[in-house]
């Protein structure tokens, strides 16, 4: 009975428990979790496998055709189906050359281009997490800073009441601190509910939302990487998985124009048959071929339509490599920016801060400054602590934009 409830105990402590979730979660490992568990990312997966049966089947000729015939059936003096002429064959089709070679080149395009396709869905993905992540790391900051901000003004709030009742200060300074404490509350409620709604957005991106409240393992970059805006950081626009897409869907379009010039060219249909004549029982052979005559349809409706397709193609080709080009200007100007103003704030205003609130505190304790001269710099200080929080969500969030448009090699299996 004993080992029964240890056995029942254990469960309860430790079988029962997340139930295999994860009680941490590192940067990579959520990675790997929206890789294996996105809807959008398993959809573009069935995709390529799609792609693949087309083009499979584009190779493909059409079947062979049994053709049954009996012909000369003599209806009249009593004669019967053992009269006429009974033939059994096979018919094929047989596409003009050239025609299966690039209907087959053009679904191997298609599949390139679904390839592609999920490629950029990964790389949206992965950007998405990481953004995600640092998202949650510097509201989880703020909410951090903004409780120290009401601890402070709490405690100032209790020191202005003291102070006014033993006369030392004014009660509007006390009412002072008290909608500042007031203040710094509501504004911790703002934290907390970004907290918690950067916290619901991640857990949806990894496809499991119960790990709503997992802890992150990581931080936030405070200092720039000087690789992402390298030339060769630039050169590597080229390969980026929207351009390429764009490339396989031109290439696609290429082979299908040339194959919209080979529709005039009809396919010719041989057919092949042998058999008996009923009255005389003589065996015979019989060749049939087939050829459409391409009087009413040229096929220049789908020549007209291949043509605009690949200059459709060559043209979104284009805005592809601008758009890439655009966004990595963009982003490098914003993570340029973001740079600055966070060295800005750790190296010269979080530093005059703290130091202009250690000489306010030690002038209010000789009695050179007033309570409300305390009260402001403390908020100014706090201030300074959250703006720097935001300018780190900034920075981080940008390079996760840079890092998708270098489309960097992923040490993380699917």
């Amino acid at each position: 009975m004993k080992i029964l409830w240890c056995v029942v105990l254990s469960v309860l402590l430790c079988g029962g428990v997340g139930r295999g979730q994860p009680t941490a979660l590192t940067l990579e490992d959520a990675i790997r979790l929206a890789l294996q568990h996105n809807p959008e990312l398993r959809a573009a997966e069935a995709r390529v496998e799609a792609a693949a049966g087309r083009a499979r089947q584009a190779r493909q000729w059409a079947n062979p055709e049994l053709e049954l015939s009996a012909e000369d059936w003599p209806v009249s003096n009593g004669r019967g189906f053992s009269d006429a002429k009974q033939t059994i064959g096979l018919a094929q089709t047989l596409p003009f050359p050239g025609k299966k070679a690039l209907e087959g080149e053009a679904g191997r395009a298609g599949v390139k281009l679904s390839e592609h396709e999920r490629a950029l869905r990964r790389t949206a993905l992965v950007r998405e997490v990481k953004t995600g992540f640092v998202r949650v790391l510097a509201a989880e900051r703020l909410v951090a800073v903004a409780t120290q901000l009401v601890n402070v003004a709490a405690a100032s709030a209790t020191a202005a009441r003291k102070r006014v009742e033993a006369g030392a200060t004014a009660f509007h300074e006390q009412l002072r601190a008290e909608v500042q404490h007031e203040q710094a509350r509501s504004e911790l409620t703002g934290y907390e509910r970004e907290l918690a709604g950067a916290r619901q957005s991640f857990a949806t991106v990894l496809g499991r939302p119960e790990l709503q409240a997992v802890t992150l393992q990581g931080a936030l970059a405070e200092a720039p990487d000087a690789q992402l805006l390298t030339e060769a950081g630039a050169a590597r626009l080229a390969h980026h998985p929207s351009v390429s897409a764009a490339q396989a869907q031109l290439e696609r379009a290429n082979f299908e124009e040339r194959r919209a010039r080979l529709e005039p060219y009809p396919d010719v249909k041989v057919g092949v048959s042998g058999g008996r004549i009923g009255e005389t029982d003589q065996s015979i052979v019989q060749v049939g071929v087939s050829l459409p005559l391409p009087l009413l349809d040229r096929g220049r409706g789908k020549q007209q339509e291949a043509r605009a397709l690949v200059s459709a193609a060559e043209a979104e080709l284009r805005a592809a490599q601008q758009q890439v080009q655009r966004e990595w200007a963009a982003a490098g100007q914003r993570y340029h920016a973001a740079a600055a103003q966070v060295a800005n704030y750790r190296e010269r205003i979080l530093p005059k801060a703290a130091e202009a609130l250690r000489l306010i505190q030690a002038g209010f304790d000789h009695g050179k400054f007033t309570f409300l001269d305390l009260v402001d710099t403390q908020r100014t200080t706090a201030e300074a602590q959250l703006a720097y929080q935001h300018k780190l969500l900034e920075l981080n969030t940008t390079q996760a934009e840079l890092e998708a448009l270098l489309q960097p090699q992923l040490s993380i299996n699917q």
